[in-house]
């Protein structure tokens, strides 16, 4: 089991980057995966601040999470032989982080720029290749810096993406139990009650998300990371990830256009509630209150995609 060393959320926690490295014993040499925009937003601002603890730090740019992206990080870290990997931006940055020291076996720092999913914490990472997205097992961050500063200011689909990954674990954790009870799948009550948390959390302090206030960013930034930590306790991505998770996954597939993984995640757990009977018009009102879809016109989708 795999969990984070380190957790730091809160306004202006990039400036100490440099110390958390320290204090982990990777005082050499770092490697930051990061976007062309990411590294304006977040990126820069953390290699100069471990340059200035006396790193050497490289960089790279990445644009997605495909197959070829994850071979061009493994190169870098191959030329580069880093003590640790840093993805900072959003989550295709940090799976390929991810993703990409694991297969080298490099620990990896978590530095997200938006809560758009709880991948910001879990072992599990996505990547793109033939012509389908799936998960992988990778690693947990050893730690993780979410500066509230930086992401209060990321674009609100992204914050609302994240709402809607975490109210999915109410019907994660209904089709885990499911497949425990028909199928004899393994099943875990601690890893399964902490998802849930997460979501209840989310229903209980909806009203504070919206507004960008830091308070509900932090919320949801727990949430997420709690989502991701239970997913390392179970050993997968049961307790975050059910039917809703493959209602997205199809979406990608077969509509041309469609919206961020959270927000048809959200979408799908409206649906996927309905069919385990449970309160499906509550899921619905607390998305709604957030700001983020609840319909496939408001993810843009066309309804026979749905």
């Amino acid at each position: 089991m795999q969990l984070p060393r380190e957790v730091f959320i809160g306004n202006n926690t990039l400036e100490l980057i440099g110390d958390i490295c320290k204090k982990l014993g990777f005082s050499k040499s770092a490697l930051v995966v990061t976007g062309s925009h990411t590294k304006d937003v977040a990126g820069q601002k953390v290699m100069d601040l471990l340059a200035d603890s006396g790193l050497e730090v490289d960089y790279v740019i990445v644009t997605s999470s495909t197959i070829d992206d994850l071979r061009t990080v493994k190169e870098k870290i191959k030329q580069m032989q880093p003590q640790i990997v840093l993805g900072v931006g959003g989550g295709t940055k940090i799976d390929v982080a991810k993703l990409s020291s694991s297969n080298e076996n490099i620990p990896f720092i978590s530095v997200p720029t938006t809560a758009s999913h709880d991948g910001i914490s879990s072992p599990l990472g996505a990547i793109k290749g033939f012509n389908k997205p799936f998960s992988v097992k990778a690693q947990a961050p050893m730690a993780i810096v979410a500066d509230t500063g930086v992401i209060m200011h990321s674009p609100y689909h992204f914050i609302a993406s994240g709402c809607g990954d975490i109210i999915s674990k109410l019907t994660a954790v209904r089709d885990w139990r499911l497949a425990h009870n028909v199928n004899r799948e393994y099943y875990g009550e601690y890893a399964d009650s902490l998802a849930l948390m997460s979501a209840q959390l989310l229903v209980k302090n909806a009203e504070s998300i919206q507004p960008r206030a830091e308070e509900g960013i932090r919320i949801l930034l727990e949430a997420l990371i709690s989502s991701g930590v239970a997913m390392s306790i179970a050993g997968s991505s049961r307790p975050g990830s059910g039917s809703e998770h493959l209602f997205s996954h199809a979406l990608d597939l077969i509509a041309p256009e469609h919206a961020l993984h959270g927000e048809q995640c959200g979408v799908g757990t409206i649906l996927m509630a309905r069919l385990h009977h449970i309160n499906w018009k509550r899921i619905k009102e607390t998305l709604q209150r957030v700001g983020a879809a609840t319909t496939a016109e408001e993810l843009g989708v066309k309804p026979e995609h749905v």
